[in-house]
């Protein structure tokens, strides 16, 4: 008995296996492809002709979407860091309501390179300005015009009779440290389109003879930067001329180590007293000085003498690299910093503080404006020889003024003579190096003036003296160019430079199986 249960318990194992397997089979049955798979595999795939037609249809669907996007002439996907290959809104700004006619040719270049696809997008911030890349074979008038020659590059902007060539070479400069190549390509082609458009150029002297800071030598850079900002640069030797220009907007002055001469004192008093405008650097000092001249003029804006001593700061975000001496002041919102508010801001490199004689602005018919100013745990040291962080006994502390901008009013409006008012414009910070081509450090990649937003705050200063305020902005770094992908953008690169390729030839081992199967 018990041997024929056994028996049975096996014939039921053997009759049920089948029915799983039916039921298996089944639920494989009821699996159905969808029917659009089902479609291309029974209609397309299967047919050669079909399958021809099909990747013949992709292929134009790909070149119909390609011609699209090549016809919205849609400006190019930038990811480096500083966005050189993309116009940046300030330029967009600057060139916008120009209502001439502006003609970019790219002469000697092709229609893939990058300089003329960032030129033509300022098209797309102005109708009135176009960029195309031609042959001088083709544009014998510009060959002649502009004594362009087969074979040679170069970029004329054009509008009406005014007109600026640029080389290839002029779109780049070097890091004097590393050698490496930065773009400024922005940078000159939006101060060429201003320029042929523009009918006032403002004239910026710096005075020479009195510092050791030379426009020539120290200050390459801030050269640079105000002609590509559209202004004529020029040195000024007073004592030669005997004056101060009628053209001169804006006088630069910077940290004197010797005396005015009484023709430089007489020259620059008449040129304050006929309205001009002058903006004063001043580096930490570092002996006694006896200046009387030099103070005279501070004196004509209710600025004290420079005394002997350096800012150094505690507070740490307020400092660069934990260096006390190198500060990152506070920027005041004024007209010259607002757009530059809110931001990291410049770094000072031993900056001094600026003395106001704030009971007589009244009597001199001055008002101030502060720019710049330390925190509250700062100090001024002025024992060079003392090299502890955190002031002593005796060290003046507090937050100091590094930065203002006086208006002194020359003559009052009068209305029954129809005469407008006439006012002097100073602006002053207590430092001079940080808009200088001085490095802190041999491995520095950048002179100072690089930094943080030195270049920005001074152009701003300038802008602001010459009465242009539409040029006070935020301006695109000319730096290293640094491949900064977000990471969704780095995501895409890489389903578009391995997936897809992945995807179309699995695709295409698919439909050589099924094809293969079919036969």
């Amino acid at each position: 008995m018990e041997k024929d249960k056994k028996e049975n318990l096996k014939d039921e194992n053997k009759n049920n296996k089948p029915v799983k397997v039916e039921k298996k089979k089944k639920e494989k049955k009821e699996r159905k492809p969808s029917r659009f798979i089902q479609m291309i595999k029974k209609k397309w795939l299967i047919d050669g002709t079909k399958t021809i037609i099909l990747v013949l249809v992709l292929i134009a669907v790909f070149l119909a979407i390609n011609t699209v996007l090549h016809n919205l002439d849609l400006a190019p996907i930038d990811f480096s860091q500083e966005k050189l290959y993309t116009l940046t809104d300030e330029s967009k700004e600057k060139v916008k309501n120009i209502d001439k006619d502006v003609h970019i040719y790219f002469v000697g270049y092709t229609d893939e390179d990058s300089n003329l696809d960032l030129a033509k997008q300022y098209h797309n911030a102005n109708e009135k300005i176009t960029a195309e890349a031609v042959d001088v074979n083709n544009r014998p008038d510009l060959a002649d015009k502009y004594g362009i020659e087969s074979g040679m590059q170069g970029i004329i902007v054009e509008c009406g009779e005014k007109s600026q060539v640029l080389s290839a070479s002029d779109l780049y400069t070097y890091d004097t440290t590393t050698y490496e190549q930065i773009s400024i390509a922005e940078e000159k082609l939006t101060s060429a389109i201003m320029s042929v458009t523009t009918d006032d150029v403002p004239k910026v002297y710096f005075l020479e003879g009195y510092s050791s800071f030379s426009l020539n030598q120290n200050m390459y850079l801030l050269s640079m930067y105000l002609e590509n900002e559209i202004y004529e640069v020029d040195t000024l030797d007073v004592l030669s001329v005997g004056n101060i220009p009628e053209d001169c907007d804006t006088l630069v002055i910077t940290t004197p180590t010797k005396d005015f001469d009484d023709i430089a004192t007489k020259s620059i008093t008449d040129y304050i007293n006929r309205g001009g405008n002058i903006l004063w650097l001043n580096a930490a000092v570092v002996n006694e000085q006896d200046f009387p001249n030099v103070n005279s003029i501070l004196a004509m804006y209710g600025v004290e003498p420079f005394t002997v001593g350096t800012i150094r700061e505690t507070d740490t975000s307020k400092m660069l690299s934990n260096s006390p001496d190198l500060i990152i002041p506070e920027l005041e919102y004024s007209e010259v910093t607002k757009d530059l508010y809110n931001t990291t801001g410049a770094i000072f490199v031993n900056a001094t503080k600026i003395n106001v004689n704030e009971d007589g602005l009244e009597d001199l018919k001055v008002n101030k404006v502060d720019l710049a100013k330390t925190s509250e745990g700062a100090y001024f040291r002025t024992n060079f020889n003392n090299q502890q962080n955190g002031a002593v006994e005796g060290e003046e502390t507090g937050s100091f003024l590094v930065g203002a901008e006086l208006d002194k009013t020359i003559k009052e409006a009068n209305e029954e003579t129809g005469e407008k008012e006439v006012t002097s414009k100073l602006v002053i910070y207590g430092e001079n190096y940080f808009i200088s081509d001085y490095q802190l450090s041999q491995n520095s990649q950048y002179g100072a003036i690089q930094l943080g937003y030195n270049r920005d705050l001074m152009l701003n200063s300038i802008s602001y003296l010459v009465d242009r305020p539409e040029d006070i902005t935020a301006r695109k770094s000319t730096g290293t160019v640094t491949y900064n992908a977000t990471e969704q953008q780095d995501t895409i690169i890489r389903i578009t430079i391995f997936a897809v390729p992945i995807l179309i030839v699995l695709i295409g081992i698919i439909v050589w199986q099924v094809r293969r199967r079919k036969k």
